[in-house]
Parts: structure tokens; C-alpha cells; sequence
């Protein structure tokens, strides 16, 4: 029996296991809309904005730790998604966009809504095609779903001209011959005997976690090496909850926005085994200065962030479970002493603080009240900005994939459509959005599709009318001149969220905010 395009990605999606799909439709896309109003496997959300497809899914992956997966139709509408595809592949979340295109007689003759989002997408994404022969489709799908899911996790586009759609051939079940892990070592038995050397002979050992221990799926090992080693933890903002909160050798978050103990162990240590992490600079500041004492141990599955930033003294290029399987399996261990007496002074001297004492409601008590309602149990959604820094710092994670947040390039709007997609993963769970006020309004609209799709989300929009992190490097930095950054006009966002049907709340004093 012939299929149509159409037909053969539906059951190639289903095949690989989705159960939802964040997009929006258009004209070149409504072949594929078609199959899917005919099938009853797999869910279609209907966001409000393209940026919101592509969050959505973004967020539903990494809550998940599957594939998530979204569509828009050609032009303006695959356009509208390079935004959240740049998240995506900042942030190494494993994403598979469906873009329609004019058919492909028509390709390059700058056609109604055409738009090359193969070669505007090509620094953006682990891989993209555009099909040009029906025969590749079942192919391309699968391989496709294959690497952005594999090794480094990423996005992956898929660009579907229109007449490839509604074409026929009989489908095949195609076998995937890339290897994406040939990059791995297989055998670094000599480099995990020489880092117990290094760690037999330091006296201030410190573990820098990255994003790739939660990909990983490695948080259970991870906890399992920190107790039999007792070495301090520091983390970045892709890492919060790999490790919980309140473990007593977890110093924080570390850099830019970092508590003063892990930044004070990251000056002070002798060794840095880094893992599943890449020396952003949001960490590092002055690269010639980070960890300036320290021998250092780079492991991650990926072999171009190896010495792309800081060089290691030894590194390893591996999965980070693999990596800590291999040393549990090795037996490393280790007695506390005086280093680890020596971090919890200053995890004690140096806590996060703020003024309780204040007449305003303080930002970071809003955020400690969602975490002691909540029992630290939420998965947190957050914008970008100041909202964003309070949300890691001041929430009390336990698990990982529990704080979804954009971190490498940073997208106001990423929080509510986040929301929404973290929310369609995990409906048995509660999900927070801590907003402001200035990136809430970016993608506001997608408040509908919560609403359509009968998502129970909670939203804290943090309302001081000002673009606050700005104008925060604008107090510090640029003598107080507050550029461009007053919200002034901003709507009334109680009657706003009314509008949608949302139930909402404004909350004036501290006494009533838990």
C-alpha cells in the first residue's frame, strides 16, 4: 500500500514514540495537518505563536528527557521559530522542527511565504535537510529523531516542501547507519586511574557540574561519588537539581550569579573535575584568572568543547554516567578534612541573603514561598532576567529536569510556552512560571493556549515596570543613566489574564503573598 508524505510522517512519529506536537498550521502545511486530524495517537497543541512551538517542545524535552517536537508552515512561520531552535541548541535540548515549504518546482523563485530556513538554520541546529525526494522521507525522519537524541543532545529541522507531502511511495523501514558516539573513548581506564592520582594528591578537591549530568540522566551516580568522595559541589544554572539544594556539600550555583562559596572554592582549589560542563563565560569571567590554583579535569560527551575554552590538564571525552560509573566502579574514595570544614564556614558565613525587613514585597521572598508551598516538588519554569537569577537562587530544587530555564542564549518569552510544554510532559505534576514583567509580555498570547489545552500552570509575574537586569548593569555601570528600560504603559495583567480566562490575583503586601 502507498503512502502519502503525510501519512509516512505521522507513522514514523508514532513509531517513534510522540505523543504531542506544539505547532501552529498554514498553507504549507495542511496536508500534514490533515493526517494528523485523522489519527488519534498523537495530541496537537495549538499555540499562539510559533516562538511559543518551539519552547513548548523545547521544554517538554527537557522536562521529559524525550523528543520534543513541533511545526510551522513555511515563510514567517518557520521563521518565527529560529528563536526557540536557538534555545534549543544552546541549551543542548533534543528538538525535532517540522517546517512546510513552497513545493519544490518553486524553490529559490522567492515565492509567496518562502523562506530558505535551511540555510537561515544551519548554524542553529545539529543537523537540518530539506526533502527533496519522497523517497528520503522515512529516512530522514528517523535519523533525524536519531541525532537529537544522540551523543550531545540538539535540534534538529526538517523542511517539508509542500508537494512532498501529498506524494506516494510505498514506505520502508529505514536503517540508520550514522554513529554519532564514535567520538567517544571507549577504553579510558589509564585516564581514570591518573585522575584518582590527582585526587589522592589534592588537598582542595572541587566538582564543577554542567547541563550534561542531567542529559546524562546521571544524577543518582553523581550523588553516589560526592558521598564516598566527600568533594563540594558547584553548579551551573543547566545543573540546578542534579544534585539537591540542601545536600550538605553543595555550595550553590557558581559565577556571575554564583553564591560567594562556590566562587570562594573555584578561586581556593587545587583540582576541578569538570563534568558535563563547558566553561561559559557567565562562569568563568576572566578565563586566564578561573580556577587559577587548580589543576583541571574536563569530562563531556562532546569533543569540541574540550580545550575550546580553558585547556585541561587531563580530560575525557564520555558521557558524564559513563564517566562517574567508571570511578564508582574504580572505588575512588575519600575522607573529609579540613577543606570541606573550610567550604561550609563559608556556605554558613556567606549565605544568600536579602532584606526581610523591607515595607515592599521582596522578589526573592515571593520565590521562597512557591518553594515551601510547593515543598520544593514543582518543576519551575522561568523568563530571562532578574526573575530568572532569584528563580535559581532562592527555589529549593531536589531533582533534576525540575528547572527549565533558557541559559546560553538567554530569551525573554522562553517562560510561559515553556510552561505550557513542560505541563503537557508532565500533567501529574505542578508547574510554575516566575516571570517579569517585561518578558511575560512577550509571548502573553500563549496564556490561550494554556487555557485551550486545559493546563493547570501557575504564573508569579514579578511586576516592578522596569527591564530590571538592565537596569541593574545600568546602576552599577553606566552611572545610574536608565536607558530604555521603564515599563511604563505596561497593560493591567490581572484584567489581562481575566481576558484569557485565567484566574488572577494582585498582591500588594508580604503578609499576603504565601
Amino acid at each position: 500500500m502507498k503512502k502519502t508524505g503525510s501519512q509516512i510522517i505521522v507513522s514514523t512519529l508514532e513509531k517513534q514514540g510522540v505523543d504531542v506536537i506544539f505547532g501552529y498550521p498554514g498553507g504549507a502545511v495542511i496536508p500534514l495537518y490533515d493526517e494528523l486530524y485523522r489519527q488519534k495517537s498523537i495530541r496537537q497543541v495549538l499555540v499562539r505563536h510559533e516562538q511559543g512551538a518551539a519552547h513548548a517542545a523545547d521544554a517538554y524535552a527537557r522536562s521529559t528527557g524525550k523528543v520534543g517536537v513541533c511545526i510551522a508552515t513555511s515563510g514567517p512561520g518557520a521563521t518565527n521559530l529560529v528563536t526557540g531552535i536557538s534555545t534549543a541548541y544552546m541549551d543542548s535540548s533534543p528538538m525535532v522542527a517540522f517546517t512546510g515549504q513552497v513545493p519544490t518546482h518553486m524553490i529559490g523563485n522567492d515565492s509567496f511565504q518562502e523562506a530558505d530556513i535551511y540555510g537561515i538554520t544551519i548554524p542553529i541546529t545539529k543537523y537540518n535537510y530539506i526533502v527533496k525526494n519522497i523517497k528520503d522521507l522515512p529516512y530522514i525522519i528517523n535519523e533525524a529523531f536519531y541525532i537529537a537524541k544522540t551523543g550531545r543532545p540538539g535540534p534538529v529541522l526538517i523542511d517539508l516542501p509542500k508537494d512532498i507531502q501529498v506524494q506516494e511511495i510505498e514506505p520502508y523501514e529505514p536503517e540508520i547507519e550514522l554513529n554519532l558516539l564514535s567520538q567517544l573513548e571507549k577504553d579510558y581506564s589509564d585516564k581514570i586511574e591518573k585522575l584518582q592520582t590527582l585526587l589522592e594528591s589534592a588537598k582542595k578537591p572541587l566538582l564543577y557540574i554542567g547541563g550534561g549530568v542531567i542529559h546524562s540522566n546521571a544524577s543518582e551516580e553523581l550523588r553516589k561519588f560526592v558521598e564516598l568522595t566527600n568533594i563540594p559541589v558547584v553548579s551551573t544554572l543547566m545543573a540546578l537539581g542534579a544534585i539537591p539544594n540542601d545536600h550538605p556539600l553543595f555550595l550553590g550555583m557558581l559565577g556571575m550569579h554564583g553564591t560567594q562559596a562556590a566562587n570562594y572554592a573555584v578561586c581556593d582549589c587545587d583540582l576541578l573535575i569538570t563534568l558535563g560542563a563547558r566553561f561559559d563565560d557567565r562562569v568563568t569571567g576572566k578565563v586566564n584568572t578561573f580556577a587559577s590554583k587548580a589543576n583541571i579535569v574536563h569530562i563531556d560527551i562532546d569533543a569540541a568543547e574540550i580545550g575550546k575554552i580553558i585547556k585541561p590538564d587531563l580530560s575525557i571525552v564520555t558521557p558524564a554516567r559513563d564517566a562517574l560509573r567508571s570511578m564508582l566502579g574504580y572505588g575512588f574514595n575519600r575522607e573529609a578534612g579540613p577543606w570541606e570544614e573550610q567550604v561550609k564556614k563559608w556556605k554558613q558565613k556567606y549565605p544568600l541573603k536579602y532584606n526581610k525587613k523591607s515595607k515592599f514585597i521582596k522578589p526573592q521572598y515571593v520565590i521562597e514561598c512557591i518553594s515551601d508551598v510547593t515543598k520544593g516538588e514543582a518543576i519551575v519554569c522561568t523568563e530571562v532576567g532578574q526573575n530568572q537569577m532569584w528563580a535559581a537562587q532562592y527555589y529549593n530544587f531536589k531533582y533534576p529536569r525540575q528547572f527549565i530555564t533558557s541559559g546560553g542564549l538567554g530569551t525573554m518569552g522562553y517562560g510561559l510556552p515553556a510552561a505550557n510544554g513542560a505541563q503537557m510532559g508532565n500533567m501529574d505534576k505542578t508547574v510554575w512560571n516566575i516571570a517579569g514583567d517585561g518578558s511575560i509580555l512577550m509571548n502573553i498570547q500563549e496564556l490561550a493556549t494554556a487555557v485551550n489545552e486545559k493546563l493547570p500552570v501557575k504564573i508569579a509575574v514579578l511586576n516592578n515596570c522596569y527591564l530590571g537586569m538592565v537596569r541593574q548593569w545600568q546602576n552599577l555601570f553606566y552611572e545610574n543613566r536608565l536607558s530604555g528600560v521603564d515599563l511604563t504603559g505596561n497593560p493591567d495583567f490581572v484584567k489581562l489574564a481575566e481576558s484569557y480566562g485565567v484566574k488572577a490575583f494582585r498582591v500588594k503586601r508580604s503578609a499576603d503573598v504565601r
